[in-house]
């Protein structure tokens, strides 16, 4: 990163229907960034901001948590919390490939192959959270595998030509194929967290928030209340530019609540996270930086 503080940021976010907000405040707003698009997700964001690839990164509240609370971290961790996106849950649809008579139901997935973008990635982790709703976690090892694929393409055709089992998606973008036929849908499975958070590289955060990163947060806000108050600007944006059909985009506006002021982390959802992922395996209590230091405090 440049070290004027003059450069635009460079913003990680996954270019799907939840980026429009972070459009608008570009569009409309004059938020001065460098948006850069990672469609693989959350994980491959925490290690491009470990790398100082990117500044400040929008993704999955499990992934960032599970990233910081890992027993493997190095040092600072490379980011932390600095604010809410989206206050909903996700909503992860199951998906498995469409011939596939072995696998048609979510019990059938015990002791099979998941597919995941990353390892440490919200399609991961939300692994151990279904094995662990599910009952699997006690009997041992829940998956016999566990395929990486890097991407939403490449999960697709892992579950169609069987070298995984199944992966989980976001809804609404794994939706048009269960419509198509390309994949059948087993169920879905929801956080039992609000879903989007935005992180800051360490090197913003030491001796004050970067001034850079203030003034984002409040053009994110402008971004957010045009998305409330322009719904079809918003259909127009995601049915064209992203790839979803209008209908979807529609049935998506119904279901999601982005925060009216992003700056800051409740420590509770925090806590609750780790809590799920420590029960879920995912990760040890006492290794890692814990839920307290995960979160920026001025």
């Amino acid at each position: 990163m440049a070290d004027s503080k003059d450069s635009p940021l460079r913003i990680g976010f996954v270019p799907e229907h939840f980026c429009t907000p972070l459009s608008f405040a570009q569009k409309h707003y004059g938020l001065h960034a460098i948006l850069i698009p990672f469609p693989s997700g959350t994980g491959h964001m925490i290690t491009a901001i470990r790398a100082g690839e990117i500044d400040v990164a929008v993704g999955l509240t499990e992934g960032w948590i599970a990233g910081l609370g890992n027993e493997n971290v190095e040092g600072d961790g490379g980011y932390r919390l600095i604010g809410t996106y989206v206050e909903t849950p996700l909503c992860w649809a199951i998906s498995s490939g469409p011939n596939r008579s072995d696998v048609v139901s979510i019990n059938s997935l015990a002791g099979g192959k998941i597919g995941v973008s990353r390892i440490g990635s919200g399609s991961y982790i939300m692994g151990f959270v279904l094995a662990d709703e599910q009952g699997w976690l006690a009997e041992g090892k829940p998956f016999s595998d566990t395929v990486v694929c890097h991407t939403f393409e490449k999960l697709r055709a892992a579950v169609v030509d069987g070298s995984a089992d199944f992966f989980m998606w976001e809804h609404f973008t794994s939706k048009k194929h269960f419509d198509s036929g390309e994949l059948q849908r087993l169920g879905d499975i929801y956080t039992p967290w609000s879903s989007w958070k935005i992180v800051a590289s360490t090197r913003l955060t030491q001796g004050g928030l970067d001034p850079r990163v203030k003034d984002m947060l409040g053009k994110i806000d402008e971004g957010v209340r045009h998305f409330e108050e322009n719904q079809e600007e918003a259909v127009e944006y995601i049915s064209n530019h992203l790839g979803y059909t209008e209908a979807d985009a529609r049935e998506w506006l119904k279901t999601v609540r982005f925060a009216a002021k992003t700056e800051g982390v409740k420590q509770e959802v925090v806590d609750g996270c780790v809590s799920t992922l420590r029960k879920a395996n995912v990760l040890v209590e006492g290794k890692g930086i814990q839920p307290q230091d995960m979160v920026y405090r001025a």
